[in-house]
Order: C-alpha cells, then structure tokens, then sequence
C-alpha cells in the first residue's frame, strides 16, 4: 500500500466517524507514525509503506475513529512554544490558558527572588512553562492524582526546570509546605456536573473527569476553596490567577472580598471571553 492510498483510506474512516478535517488528521497521524512532515508525504506519495509502519498507522487511525484525542495518539502537545507529554492521566493544554502564563511572567519578572505555587499542576504545561521562561524562579505543584505529577515531572525534566519545581500530592493546599509565595496561579475543574455530558466526545470520554469538574452545579467548589484559603500561603503584595469558564465571570469576581483582595481584574482570551482573573492581597 502507497502512502497516499493508506491516507485516503483513513481519511475515509475518520468521514465516517464525524472527524473534522479528516485527510488533514490522517496525514498528521501517519506524518507522526512516520516522524516526518506532511511536505515529505505529498511528495513522496507512491512511496510504499512497510507492513509495521502500515500497522501502526491504521491502528492510530482506529484510535481517532473512536474520538480519542489526537494528542493523547501523539503523546505529546505544544504549549507556549515548548513541546509537552500528554496522556490520559493530564488534560490537554489548550491555548487560552497560554494567556495565564504570559501574565504570570509579567509579574514575577519584577520581583526580587520570586516563588509560585501551581494548583492542579496536571501536565505541567503551567510551571514548566514559567520556568523556562524565568530563570531565577523556583515554584510547587500539587495535584491530586500521582499519574499527572509523574507527567509533570518528566515534562520539567526535558524542559531542564526539574531542580526548580517541587512537586507535591496534594487537594488544593491540603499537603504543600508552610511557606509563602509571591504567586499561586491554578487551572482548576470548572466545568459545572451538568454541562460534562455536552462537551464534545472527545473531551467528554478520554480527558480526567475530576481535572473537568469539581462535581458541583456551578463548578466552582475548587475556587471558591482556592480563593478562601490562599492568603495564608502568599507574601505580602502578592497575587492569585485562576481561569474560568464561559459564563462564570461574575460569580468568580463576587467570591474576592475587598478586606482581603484588591485589584480585582478580569481578562478576556483571544476569542474575547472572559477567562481568567486576578488579584492582589491586601
């Protein structure tokens, strides 16, 4: 079987099985089976594939037929310039949250020795992220589940930031070190319990329920308990940054109470949503 006979027929089965753009993931697909580019494919198209390379193609193939994330076929996903793993024990990074580390940068570029604590650390994508970026930083993690933390630390170790990110099991602040922090900065579940069945399959069945959703009717839980109990954890003038979902703007806003926070902000993604907030400690 030709290379492009092996994409047509896959691209065929992804039609079928309601995938987007399906030639387009078919190509990726056996550009990865591959470990080349889409170029060389197109040109190389009356190329014979070999039985193994034909084998693990359609088995990847037959992975995305049944809506398993591209990503977690790849094992891996770009994030803020860098190149993450990814598996089913880690949500996939998705861009919009690239806007919380750009502004997590900002503020700690200007302070002296600074340290951040990451909630739901998950992939990683956050603190790894920031720490190749700031060199003289030094952050926590914690996460509930031990699979993401090993995710994570093996994406701080390819990303060279290992000896600078101390990863911790912990729910929210149950079990990270008696010590202060300029910054906590958190991805949290926010997707309310009664919106998990709309999202789309592919998110809905292979990505970790409990890093979607708290379990509660607005989703919020993990906020609210972020938002209550991180004073005791930061530094004087320091700040919290957490993202949101569609529609939460305001109830997310309301849980700062001005004898505590100031500063109060709101900022919109690229798609001028509403999706992450911060805010300083008084």
């Amino acid at each position: 079987m030709t290379i492009d006979e092996a994409v047509r027929r896959a691209a065929k089965e992804l039609e079928k099985a309601g995938i987007d753009e399906p030639f387009r993931e078919a190509n990726l697909l056996l550009g990865h089976v591959l470990n080349t580019s889409r170029a060389y494919l197109i040109s190389h198209g009356a190329d014979e594939l070999s039985d193994e390379h034909a084998a693990a193609f359609f088995a990847a193939a037959r992975r995305r037929a049944a809506h398993e994330p591209f990503h977690y076929i790849t094992g891996e996903k770009e994030f803020y310039g860098l190149p993450f793993y990814v598996d089913r024990s880690v949500l996939i990074p998705r861009p919009e949250t690239e806007i919380l580390v750009g502004d997590a940068i900002e503020f700690l570029n200007d302070r002296p020795s600074p340290t951040f604590m990451e909630i739901g650390a998950g992939s990683g994508c956050i603190s790894v992220s920031i720490l190749h970026n700031l060199r003289q930083v030094t952050a926590v993690g914690g996460d509930i589940s031990e699979a993401a933390l090993k995710t994570a630390a093996a994406n701080a170790e390819r990303h060279s930031v290992a000896g600078r990110l101390r990863l911790f099991v912990s729910d929210v602040f149950s079990a990270i070190p008696d010590e202060r922090f300029d910054l906590i900065v958190s991805n949290p579940p926010y997707v309310p319990v009664g919106d998990v069945e709309t999202l789309e399959k592919d998110v809905r069945d292979f990505e970790p329920r409990d890093a979607l959703t708290d379990g509660t009717a607005d989703g919020l839980a993990t906020v609210r308990r972020i938002v209550r109990e991180a004073p005791k954890f930061l530094k004087e003038g320091g700040r919290i940054m957490l993202e949101f979902g569609f529609g939460q703007s305001s109830d997310v806003a309301s849980l700062f109470d001005n004898a505590v926070w100031r500063n109060v902000r709101i900022k919109n993604d690229l798609a001028a949503i509403p999706r992450v907030v911060a805010a300083d400690l008084v």
